[in-house]
C-alpha cells in the first residue's frame, strides 16, 4: 500500500508496509499514482504534456528500483506474524491503579464522572494497593520492567497511599528481580512543595492536566462551585517542571468543539515554558454540546496544519518543542506487536479499581460486562482476555485499507466499544483526525531534515 499527499510544499510518498517515506519531485509524485496500473508507455502518453520524456523515464526507473528494494509497493508480511503473536502466553506488564475514585474538579467532559466511574466515590486502601502490586508481579512472567500508573479521579487525594505503595514496590524489586516504573496523572490542585519533591524523585513520568489558555481551561475544568482552576494550578505546574528540568513529563489537555482553534492552546502552553505538550480531541457522545462532529473535521485538520507549520518555525528559531501526536519515529517506531495490536489493554495492561476489581483499561471501569476479576482472586474472565488478545488491525475491516494503521495500531478499543459496542470497530472521527496527525508528523520530519541539510551546506 502506498499513500501520497502534498503538505507545506512537500510531495510525500509513504510506503505503508515497509514504513519507508519518500520526498519526491512533481514528476515522480505523478508517476507513483499511475505506476501499478499503467505500463511505462502508457504513463508516457498520460504525462507527455506535463513533463519531458527523459524526466518521466528517469523517475520511472528510480521508482522501479525502490520497488525492487521493497521500499515502495512492499508486500504486507505482518498478518502471518499476528497469528504467532496471539499464541504467546499473556504477560501483564502494566497496571493503572485507580488510587482515588474521587476528584476535586468537575471537568465537563470527564468520562470518569468526577471520579465515580458509574459507581461511588472511594479511595484505594494500602492493602488493596499492595495486593495489586503482588498481582502484577505474579502475572509478569520473566519481564523485568513493570509500570504502575497512579490514576483517578485525582490520585493526590490519596497521596499517603501513593507514597506507601512506592515504598512497598521498591521493597519487592530485588526480592523478585523486578523494577517498577511509577507514573502519576494529576490536575495539580493539591500539589505542594513536599508532593512535588516526592513526584520528582519517584515518578518516572508525570502527566499534568491543563487545557491550555486560561479561559478554555476554566470553562471545561472548573471546581464544583464553578470557579476556574487555572490560576491555582499553573504556578505549581511551572515549579514542578522547572524542578524536573523539563524531563519526563507532559502537560496534557483536551480540546472540544468550543476551542477548535486548539493550536492557540498548545502554543500558549509552550509560551509558558512547557516543552512536552499533548492536547487531544475530546471523545464524547454527540448530544453533548462540546462533542466534535463530522462537520468539524475539516476545520480541525486545518488547525493541525497551522500548528505543524508554527512548530517548524519555532524549531528554526531554536525554541522547538514536542507535541505528543506529532511524535512519530519513521526510522523504526514501536515493536511489531505494538504496531499491530496497540496499547495492550485487556492483556498486558489492566486497570484496578479502589476495591481491587480488574478491568481491561481505565476507560472500561464501571462497564460490568468487562469486569475481568480481582487482584486477590486473579483474572476469572479469561474470555475477555482472549477477546482483547484477538483484537488487532487485521481483525478490524476498516483498518486493513487505512494508511495510518501501523501508527495508530487500530485505535482505542474503549472508543470503539463506546460507539459500536464492539472493540473490533473504529471511532470514525478519531480515525480521520489520526490520519491528519500522521500526515503532519511526516511533513514536520521532512521540514526538519531540510533544515539540517541547509545547515550542513552552510558550514
Amino acid at each position: 500500500m502506498v499513500h501520497q499527499y502534498k503538505s507545506n510544499g512537500y510531495n510525500i510518498v509513504m510506503d505503508i508496509n515497509s514504513g519507508s517515506v519518500h520526498i519526491v519531485d512533481d514528476v515522480a509524485y505523478d508517476i507513483v499514482k499511475l505506476y501499478e496500473d499503467l505500463s511505462l508507455e502508457e504513463i508516457l502518453k498520460e504525462l507527455y504534456l506535463a513533463y519531458s520524456k527523459e524526466a518521466i523515464i528517469e523517475a520511472y526507473n528510480e521508482i522501479t528500483v525502490l520497488k525492487e528494494e521493497e521500499r515502495l509497493y512492499a508486500k504486507d508480511d505482518y498478518e502471518e506474524y499476528i497469528v504467532d503473536f496471539k499464541k504467546r502466553p499473556t504477560v501483564v506488564k502494566a497496571l493503572c491503579l485507580h488510587i482515588a475514585h474521587d476528584c476535586n474538579l468537575a471537568c465537563q467532559y470527564c468520562f470518569a464522572e468526577e471520579g465515580e466511574y458509574h459507581g461511588h466515590r472511594e479511595l484505594m486502601s494500602l492493602e488493596t494497593g499492595k495486593a495489586a502490586l503482588d498481582f502484577l508481579i505474579r502475572n509478569s512472567g520473566s519481564r523485568y520492567h513493570l509500570e504502575v500508573d497512579f490514576f483517578g479521579g485525582e490520585p493526590l487525594m490519596n497521596f499517603e497511599t501513593v507514597k506507601q505503595l512506592v515504598i512497598y514496590g521498591r521493597s519487592l524489586e530485588s526480592l523478585h528481580h523486578k523494577r517498577f516504573r511509577f507514573t502519576l496523572t494529576t490536575n495539580g490542585v493539591l500539589l505542594n512543595d513536599e508532593i512535588i519533591e516526592f513526584i520528582n524523585e519517584e515518578m518516572s513520568n508525570v502527566v499534568l492536566s491543563v487545557d491550555g489558555r486560561r479561559e478554555i481551561n476554566d470553562l471545561m475544568r472548573p471546581f464544583r462551585n464553578g470557579k476556574g482552576s487555572y490560576d491555582l494550578i499553573m504556578p505549581k505546574f511551572k515549579k514542578l517542571v522547572a524542578d524536573r528540568k523539563q524531563q519526563d513529563y507532559y502537560v496534557r489537555g483536551t480540546f472540544t468543539r468550543f476551542n477548535k482553534d486548539f493550536a492557540k492552546d498548545v502554543l500558549a502552553l509552550h509560551d509558558l515554558g512547557f516543552d512536552q505538550i499533548s492536547v487531544e480531541p475530546v471523545v464524547a457522545d454527540l448530544h453533548q454540546p462540546y462533542a466534535i462532529r463530522e462537520e468539524d473535521i475539516q476545520e480541525i485538520c486545518e488547525e493541525y496544519d497551522r500548528l505543524a507549520i508554527e512548530m517548524i518555525k519555532r524549531n528554526e528559531e531554536g525554541r522547538g518543542f514536542n507535541f505528543f501526536h506529532f511524535m512519530i519515529d519513521v526510522s523504526g517506531g514501536p515493536c511489531v506487536a505494538k504496531r499491530l495490536s496497540g496499547c495492550g489493554s485487556g492483556t498486558q495492561y489492566l486497570a484496578v479499581t479502589p476495591w481491587g476489581d480488574i478491568y481491561p483499561c481505565h476507560q472500561f471501569v464501571g462497564q460490568e460486562e468487562y469486569l475481568m476479576g480481582n487482584v486477590d482472586s486473579g483474572i476469572r474472565r479469561l474470555d475477555i482476555q482472549a477477546e482483547f488478545k484477538q483484537s488487532n488491525i487485521y481483525a478490524k475491516d476498516k483498518c486493513r485499507e487505512c494508511f495510518a494503521r501501523f501508527y495508530c495500531s487500530g485505535g482505542c478499543a474503549a472508543n470503539s466499544y463506546r460507539f459500536h459496542k464492539s472493540i473490533n470497530d473504529t471511532y470514525e472521527i478519531g480515525c480521520e483526525l489520526m490520519r491528519k496527525r500522521v500526515e503532519c508528523a511526516i511533513m514536520i520530519k521532512a521540514a526538519l531534515a531540510d533544515e539540517e541539510e541547509r545547515k550542513a551546506d552552510d558550514e
